[in-house]
């Protein structure tokens, strides 16, 4: 890549502009050459785009991040914006509109072919972070009576225009998808053959309103590589192919990975976000987390009298708000990455909750005597049985919230990654302290 990058370069700075469009862009893989454009600066990207072939140009432009492929559209004129628009595939046509703004979007609409614009259209009329949206309706389908010579023949002349040709659909003659075969199969099958004698009719389909998530569970538990995508009546509408549903998992990914942190996702990469973005995106959170952190500030006040009077409970308090924020974090993270994965659903909610209780109380029973151990040494048999009790209590309680806030948010129909590691701290700090000064009020009887 970083010779394609300096190649490229050279061939700019000494105006060598026919040269570097006969170059052997061929050799070179797509995705190297948008990584090579990116290297280059505005202008040098422009003009190097302007001289890859055309019927690469448009596997480039989709390999590029939204804000290069944006500031790209902008430096093109109208004919070449109209050719890289009718070279690109629909799925990622469908992206590309869906991330512009509305203006450009309108636009770029006026500037495709009629066939192009229904299309367009048709695949935006889905919602958002649809199945619709991010299906390709180029495909190849054959029919039931049709040999399986005449269904080969089929192939190689529409095979060119599909997204993916390892399986072919069968439908019948209201494009009712009846059957998905692998292309091995036809190549196996004697000529002759009618096509409805290799069927299955053994498919896994998706909705065109399904979510996104669900096309991701879908190829990951069948483990192929597309999947078609349905109406309401089994009508074959397009399908969805491993690449765009890879993107789709690696974008749910990241957002889960912020939320965790108590970070509304990003609109852009970290490094195209402006500073004001970085700000609005984390400031929200913290803010609630600080209200939620002054009920803890209530605990402490509310107790300062005992604290006066055994000081050595003060030094405990980081070691057990630290444990069951710790012990929390943990068992939210399982439970939002398992629900996620669809690996528990919300009716397993009562088998779930004893098993992180069964765990929790082995976690606290195993850091409980250490933390005796401590409060014995610093403090006499008092504090160590406190502090052991506190700890038990705070493991178990911290591993029940954690698990419970994702099923709950899940129930409501949010996001259980709101169950940040953050927001759980913050109840179990709470919580943990409330526990500690009650514990340690029965056992010194100040209660």
């Amino acid at each position: 890549m970083t010779d394609l990058k300096t190649r490229i370069r050279e061939l700019i700075e000494k105006h060598q502009w026919q040269q570097l469009r006969d170059e052997a862009w061929e050799s070179w893989l797509i995705p190297d050459i948008a990584d090579a454009l990116l290297g280059l600066n505005k202008k040098d990207r422009v003009l190097a785009f302007r001289l890859i072939p055309r019927e690469m140009s448009a596997e480039v432009f989709a390999y590029l991040e939204k804000e290069d492929r944006n500031a790209l559209l902008k430096d093109l004129t109208d004919e070449e914006t109209r050719r890289l628009l009718a070279d690109l595939q629909p799925d990622d046509r469908t992206t590309l509109f869906e991330e512009l703004p509305g203006q450009v979007t309108q636009r770029l609409l006026n500037l495709l072919s009629p066939e192009d614009l229904r299309e367009a259209r048709f695949l935006l009329g889905y919602p958002e972070y649809s199945v619709g949206r991010l299906m390709t309706p180029n495909y190849v389908a054959v029919r039931p009576e049709w040999t399986v010579a005449q269904a080969l023949e089929h192939c190689r002349v529409k095979g060119k225009s599909s997204e993916t040709l390892h399986v072919i659909y069968v439908v019948d003659a209201n494009w009712k998808l009846l059957d998905a075969l692998e292309l091995s199969r036809f190549i196996m099958a004697e000529p002759t053959q009618k096509v409805e004698e290799i069927m299955t009719n053994s498919f896994v389909s998706l909705s065109a309103f399904d979510h996104q998530e669900e096309a991701v569970k879908m190829l990951r538990k069948y483990d192929v590589y597309s999947l078609p995508v349905v109406d309401s009546d089994g009508v074959l509408l397009g399908l969805v192919t491993f690449d765009d549903v890879f993107d789709v998992a690696q974008e749910e990914t990241t957002e889960d990975i912020y939320k965790s942190a108590a970070v509304n996702p990003l609109t852009t990469s970290y490094r195209e976000a402006s500073i004001w973005e970085l700000y609005s995106k984390r400031i929200g959170w913290l803010v609630v987390l600080v209200f939620v952190s002054l009920l803890s500030a209530g605990v402490l006040t509310f107790f300062e009298e005992t604290l006066q009077k055994v000081i050595a409970l003060s030094i405990f308090i980081p070691l057990l708000l630290g444990s069951g924020g710790n012990a929390g974090a943990q068992s939210a993270t399982l439970m939002v990455r398992a629900l996620a994965t669809g690996d528990l659903q919300l009716s397993n909610w009562l088998s779930t909750a004893v098993k992180e209780m069964v765990v929790g109380l082995s976690l606290g029973v195993t850091l409980g005597v250490l933390s005796t151990v401590f409060g014995f040494v610093r403090g006499g048999w008092e504090i160590g049985l406190i502090v052991g009790l506190t700890t038990v209590g705070i493991i178990l309680l911290a591993s029940l919230i954690g698990m419970i806030l994702p099923f709950i948010l899940t129930r409501l129909q949010l996001d259980p990654a709101v169950a940040s590691s953050p927001l759980i701290t913050s109840i179990t700090d709470f919580l943990g302290l409330l526990l500690y000064f009650l514990v340690a009020g029965l056992i010194l009887g100040f209660l």
